[in-house]
């Protein structure tokens, strides 16, 4: 007859399977990057906040998902990175924060949908509205739109989570890198019908709203686009929506991969390295996309630097001015 602990309060992470020859390269390459993503990501949203040039509707609807990227790789990333260091009878997490951990990477991945869908919305009045754009998108519309995408977000993974932790646990073995929803219900001896019929009609939900607002959103966008004749209006809404298009794009491939690789148990070690990756990649990717198209950050950059350049080397701009003069007295002796 098989042993069970009931309820334990510490729980033991599988981990990534890592060989000792690549321990050391996978360890170095995820630290670099979850430093990359705090320091792009929170140079972002201090950019956005500080720069009064950059407090339009746009900027401060996109500085929910730096702010998103920041809180779900802090979560998750520096566990992940520890464990790999760790033999596998030391990677242990007490089941409090499991379950923390476990919300915030839902919250995460469920808010990049929304995120991007109210986005998508931005966009849609920009181009196709524009002359309705200041009285349409006021601040006071940003909070509205911010607080539903955040508190959809909160309502709905707090009903995938509370539907998990109302069960008895009577295993201990959490078969991921890092703790989730399904790997919580594993855990459990009793039926978990309730929790995988609520799973697949939030997954189904979720992405059917936020693909069906991207596609209604650009289909409008891009009619309005066919029929008018402005060069500077089709520029404009070139660029804007092939940025956001192209987030949306990354973070639908990245999620799906997940999804499918779960499909196929042979594949478990994919699978891991596929959802730490689908932190990873985001979040490093979404600040240089939007910083690479954003004119506005591009120059507030340049100025930086440019300024700074000034600053560390005046004696560089005072040699300057006197070998040019110089130059002009030896010439004028010749």
């Amino acid at each position: 007859m098989e042993n069970y602990t009931y309820n334990s309060f510490t729980l033991q992470l599988e981990g990534l399977k890592v060989s000792d020859d690549s321990m050391y390269p996978a360890f170095f390459f995820f630290l670099i990057s979850y430093l990359f993503i705090m320091f792009s990501n929170v140079g972002i949203v201090f950019l956005v906040f500080t720069e009064k040039n950059l407090h339009q509707p746009m900027y401060l609807l996109f500085c929910n998902l730096p702010i998103n990227d920041i809180i779900g790789n802090s979560i998750m990333m520096p566990r992940v990175i520890g464990n790999m260091l760790l033999p596998p009878s030391e990677r242990l997490i007490s089941y409090y924060e499991c379950v923390v951990q476990a919300f915030t990477i839902h919250m995460f991945a469920t808010a990049s949908h929304t995120i991007l869908m109210i986005m998508a919305f931005d966009r849609y009045v920009a181009i196709c509205n524009p002359l309705r754009y200041a009285t349409i998108m006021t601040n006071k519309m940003v909070i509205k739109l911010t607080v539903s995408a955040w508190g959809v977000t909160f309502v709905l993974v707090g009903i995938l989570l509370g539907l998990t932790i109302r069960l008895n646990r009577c295993r201990t073995l959490i078969s991921n890198p890092y703790c989730d929803n399904a790997s919580l219900f594993k855990l459990s001896c009793e039926s978990v019908f309730i929790n995988n019929v609520y799973g697949l009609t939030f997954t189904v939900v979720l992405f059917t709203a936020s693909i069906g607002s991207v596609v209604l959103t650009y289909s409008k966008i891009t009619a309005v686009c066919l029929t008018s004749k402005s060069k500077s209006l089709n520029s404009k809404a070139l660029q804007t929506c092939s940025t956001h298009l192209s987030l949306f794009m990354i973070m639908f491939l990245c999620g799906m991969v997940v999804i499918i690789l779960h499909r196929f148990p042979q594949y478990s070690d994919y699978r891991k390295l596929a959802a730490i990756l689908f932190h990873i990649i985001p979040g490093s990717l979404n600040p240089i996309i939007y910083g690479v198209q954003s004119a506005e950050i591009r120059r507030f950059l340049s100025n930086v630097f440019q300024s700074r350049k000034y600053q560390i080397c005046p004696e560089y701009q005072i040699c300057q001015g006197s070998c040019a003069l110089d130059d002009a007295d030896e010439l004028s002796t010749l």
